[in-house]
């Protein structure tokens, strides 16, 4: 419950990697009250993140809400319709990568699966994306040396442990030259027919049936 609250709240989850020393993206939190003075707020904003920023709900999923802001009017559009969603926002600053997913498993001693790589034809990964459109191409495994693939999962369960997760995540990067980014944690993540998550662990060799079984044995011993 812990670890799905703190995955959930994007806030939370900057400041848990951060303490943990998890490479992840600069961040502030904003809140309704900031837009009082918000020439000053869009000047800190500036100054720490700089323009392109991403603006997020903290506590919503599948880019519900999410914009890209490129000056000071979309900045204060993307906040207004953050708030619609929740009490808090945060900004990000923008990062560009390609967009890798990690499937992990397990309680103490988790394990990470080989790495899936999505390409929005799209600015960005948005609902439509997601859901709605054939916009986005899927690559298993992903499209990165093996070495950076060794990384990525590193990270994975780094981030896994310090947030106190159990039984599955899927955790999600951005893969720079520069370096790994870990963009976010998804303690429940989709379980559908064209959801990362089943497609990465039956990548790496379990069935449907072992990945459910085991999901419950995990929940059992826990």
């Amino acid at each position: 419950v812990l670890a799905s609250a703190a995955c959930m709240d994007k806030a939370m989850t900057h400041t848990v990697l951060d303490q943990a020393g998890i490479p992840n993206a600069m961040w502030a939190d904003i809140y309704p009250w900031d837009l009082e003075n918000f020439d000053e707020t869009e000047l800190e904003l500036c100054d720490t993140l700089g323009y392109p920023m991403f603006v997020k709900p903290a506590n919503a999923g599948s880019s519900v809400g999410v914009s890209k802001a490129a000056n000071k009017e979309e900045l204060l559009s993307a906040l207004q319709l953050a708030f619609e969603h929740d009490g808090k926002a945060v900004v990000e600053e923008f990062i560009k990568g390609r967009e890798v997913e990690c499937a992990v498993f397990g309680n103490h001693g988790a394990k990470a699966s080989v790495l899936g790589e999505i390409a929005p034809k799209k600015e960005f990964y948005d609902y439509e994306a997601k859901y709605q459109d054939d916009s986005t191409d899927l690559y298993i495994p992903a499209r990165i040396s093996e070495e950076t693939a060794d990384l990525v999962r590193e990270l994975a369960l780094a981030a896994y442990e310090a947030l106190g997760c159990a039984g599955l995540s899927r955790v999600d990067f951005f893969v720079q030259d520069e370096g790994i980014i870990l963009n976010e944690i998804n303690t429940l993540p989709g379980f559908t027919a064209i959801s990362m998550y089943p497609k990465l662990m039956m990548e790496g060799g379990m069935t449907h049936f072992e990945l459910i079984s085991g999901l419950i044995e995990l929940a059992l011993n826990k």
